[in-house]
């Protein structure tokens, strides 16, 4: 970054997304929103697949690089979040729909049910997704990146 970075946090992410915006050269604007326990960054703007990346993987490491930047040297720490032209909330309906199938056959057929590998996040998504489902289990499997979430029918539930 070629500027001195400005001292709060919320001005930090805001100062690196539009860094990155400018470097990918994406017309594209970032919005940035504190609340009590949360940095919330949206870059809003069309044809943003760059940003995302395969499967949110490039998303998931520009998130983590603000957080580090935004709370470098500091104590004080909060979430901070960062979504591209609405991705998040459709990647979380998309994981919450395989979450339901995979619980219907896991119910119906008696059998595990493996999920592709997940984040971290998405995997947490499904478990509350199906924490409250009767007769269920679901735990993970494997080593990062392979890590998945399997849903079990519960043995004599």
């Amino acid at each position: 970054m070629n500027e001195r970075l400005p001292d709060e946090p919320a001005g930090r992410v805001e100062a690196l997304l539009d860094e990155i915006v400018d470097a990918l050269d994406l017309d594209a604007e970032v919005v940035v929103e504190e609340v009590e326990d949360e940095i919330a960054a949206r870059v809003e703007g069309h044809d943003l697949g760059l940003l995302i990346g395969r499967r949110g993987q490039t998303i998931d490491a520009v998130q983590l690089i603000c957080y580090r930047v935004a709370f470098r040297g500091r104590g004080d720490r909060k979430r901070v979040s960062v979504d591209a032209a609405g991705y998040r909330e459709r990647r979380r309906q998309t994981v919450e729909r395989q979450a339901d199938r995979a619980a219907d056959r896991a119910l119906e057929t008696g059998k595990e049910i493996e999920l592709e590998p997940m984040s971290p996040t998405e995997r947490k998504i499904v478990h509350d997704r199906l924490a409250e489902r009767s007769g269920l289990e679901t735990f993970s499997e494997g080593e990062e990146p392979e890590r998945c979430v399997i849903v079990a029918p519960l043995v004599g539930g």
